[in-house]
Protein backbone atom coordinates (compact mmCIF):
# COMPACT_ATOMS: atom_id res chain seq x y z
CA UNK A 1 0.00 0.00 0.00
CA UNK A 2 2.81 2.27 1.02
CA UNK A 3 3.65 1.98 -3.12
CA UNK A 4 0.34 2.96 -4.43
CA UNK A 5 0.69 6.30 -1.91
CA UNK A 6 4.49 7.00 -3.40
CA UNK A 7 3.42 8.93 -6.56
CA UNK A 8 0.29 10.80 -5.12
CA UNK A 9 2.90 11.74 -2.60
CA UNK A 10 5.51 12.84 -5.12
CA UNK A 11 2.40 14.63 -7.20
CA UNK A 12 1.15 16.52 -4.26
CA UNK A 13 4.48 17.72 -3.23
CA UNK A 14 5.53 19.02 -6.12
CA UNK A 15 2.01 20.83 -6.78
CA UNK A 16 3.26 22.72 -3.46
CA UNK A 17 6.69 23.25 -4.34
CA UNK A 18 5.76 24.98 -7.66
CA UNK A 19 2.76 27.18 -6.17
CA UNK A 20 5.28 28.63 -3.31
CA UNK A 21 7.64 29.03 -5.98
CA UNK A 22 4.93 31.24 -7.74
CA UNK A 23 4.25 32.91 -4.40
CA UNK A 24 7.76 34.11 -4.45
CA UNK A 25 8.34 34.90 -8.06
CA UNK A 26 5.24 37.08 -7.69
CA UNK A 27 5.76 38.78 -4.68
CA UNK A 28 9.41 39.63 -6.00
CA UNK A 29 7.62 41.25 -9.44
CA UNK A 30 5.23 43.38 -7.03
CA UNK A 31 8.17 44.68 -5.36
CA UNK A 32 10.44 45.51 -7.79
CA UNK A 33 6.77 47.25 -9.63
CA UNK A 34 6.48 49.42 -6.52
CA UNK A 35 10.15 50.04 -5.74
CA UNK A 36 10.18 51.80 -9.14
CA UNK A 37 7.04 53.18 -9.75
CA UNK A 38 5.07 56.15 -7.34
CA UNK A 39 2.20 56.19 -9.40
CA UNK A 40 1.58 52.07 -8.80
CA UNK A 41 2.38 52.51 -5.05
CA UNK A 42 -0.46 55.14 -5.50
CA UNK A 43 -2.75 52.78 -7.30
CA UNK A 44 -1.86 50.17 -4.37
CA UNK A 45 -2.58 52.91 -1.64
CA UNK A 46 -5.92 53.13 -2.66
CA UNK A 47 -7.03 49.38 -3.48
CA UNK A 48 -4.49 47.71 -1.35
CA UNK A 49 -3.04 50.00 1.71
CA UNK A 50 -1.77 47.10 3.74
CA UNK A 51 0.24 45.52 1.10
CA UNK A 52 2.08 48.82 0.73
CA UNK A 53 2.28 49.30 4.63
CA UNK A 54 4.09 46.02 4.23
CA UNK A 55 6.29 47.66 1.44
CA UNK A 56 6.96 51.00 3.71
CA UNK A 57 7.86 48.73 6.51
CA UNK A 58 9.72 46.15 4.50
CA UNK A 59 12.28 49.44 2.83
CA UNK A 60 12.30 51.18 5.95
CA UNK A 61 13.86 48.09 8.26
CA UNK A 62 16.53 47.79 5.23
CA UNK A 63 17.25 51.75 6.04
CA UNK A 64 15.62 53.59 2.98
CA UNK A 65 13.66 56.16 4.82
CA UNK A 66 11.64 58.91 3.50
CA UNK A 67 9.88 56.75 0.46
CA UNK A 68 6.15 56.89 2.51
CA UNK A 69 6.53 60.88 3.04
CA UNK A 70 7.80 61.87 -0.44
CA UNK A 71 4.65 59.23 -1.81
CA UNK A 72 2.02 61.31 0.89
CA UNK A 73 3.51 64.97 -0.05
CA UNK A 74 3.14 63.72 -4.26
CA UNK A 75 -0.52 62.27 -3.26
CA UNK A 76 -1.18 65.69 -0.73
CA UNK A 77 -0.14 67.93 -3.93
CA UNK A 78 -2.11 66.11 -6.67
CA UNK A 79 -4.88 66.07 -4.69
CA UNK A 80 -5.27 70.66 -4.12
Amino acid sequence: MARTMEPLVRRIFKGILVAELMGIVGAYFLFKKMNTSQDFREIMNKQFPLILEVYYNSIEQSGMYGVREQDQEKWSNSEN
